[in-house]
Parts: C-alpha cells; sequence; structure tokens
C-alpha cells in the first residue's frame, strides 16, 4: 500500500512532457493570430485619424478660406481637440504634411495643409506603405 502512494504522488516526465507540447504548440497558434489582430487594430486607428484630420483640414479650409499652416491651427481653431498620436510610430510629431500651391483666396499669402499622411516607413497589410495612405 505504500508502493502505490508513491508512485502517485508526482506527475512521470512524459506527462509534463505531453502537456508543455500541448502548451507550445497553442502559443505557436495563437501569438501570430495576436499580432495580426493588433497590427489591424492599429491600421484601423490609423485610417480613422487620417479621416478625421483630413476632414479637420477640409472644414478648415472652407470655413477661414485658406488653408491651416500647421496642424496646431487645426487644434487652435477648435476643428481637432487635439493632435493624435500616430500608431504607428506612437508620436505627435512624426505625421507628414502635403501643402499644395493652391490659394483659397485673395487675402492667403502662403500655402497651406492640404493632406496629411503617417511618418512610418513600415508597409501596411495591404502592401502599400504607411506613408502612402
Amino acid at each position: 500500500m505504500r508502493q502505490n502512494r508513491q508512485q502517485s504522488a508526482g506527475f512521470t516526465l512524459i506527462e509534463l512532457l505531453i502537456v508543455m507540447t500541448i502548451i507550445g504548440i497553442l502559443a505557436v497558434v495563437a501569438i501570430p493570430r495576436f499580432t495580426s489582430s493588433i497590427q489591424a487594430a492599429r491600421e484601423a486607428v490609423l485610417r480613422e485619424d487620417l479621416h478625421t484630420m483630413r476632414d479637420a483640414i477640409d472644414s478648415y479650409t472652407m470655413d477661414k478660406q485658406k488653408a491651416p499652416q500647421s496642424l496646431d491651427d487645426l487644434v487652435q481653431n477648435g476643428y481637432l481637440r487635439e493632435i493624435p498620436i500616430d500608431p504607428m510610430t506612437h508620436t505627435k510629431d512624426s505625421w507628414v504634411t502635403d501643402t499644395s500651391d493652391a490659394m483659397f483666396s485673395i487675402d492667403q499669402t502662403e500655402p497651406g495643409i492640404d493632406d496629411i499622411h503617417s511618418g512610418s516607413d513600415e508597409t501596411g497589410s495591404d502592401g502599400q506603405p504607411y506613408s502612402s495612405w
């Protein structure tokens, strides 16, 4: 009777190896799905931020009859609450703005911002660089 109790007191090496193998297989399956879902979420945030800022640039341009000179103009005039953080570079200062030479009024002396892009050099899941979105 004492011998049976000692044999069932713990796990065998084979049982531990089987459990570790199962955990390893689950990790191999779960980690790529997790990282791809994180990437998809960051891309969704980038799309939404770009859409919001482009709408704010368009609204500012139509209301003021001139394009904003900087992203801070959008914040100071109430078109944006704050400049969002670029989800790809994790900074507010990495946004790349495009300016055009189009003048929207006679009083306008300098060209302003007409588009915005991410400052990231990475490529998105669609094969396009984030800086071209």
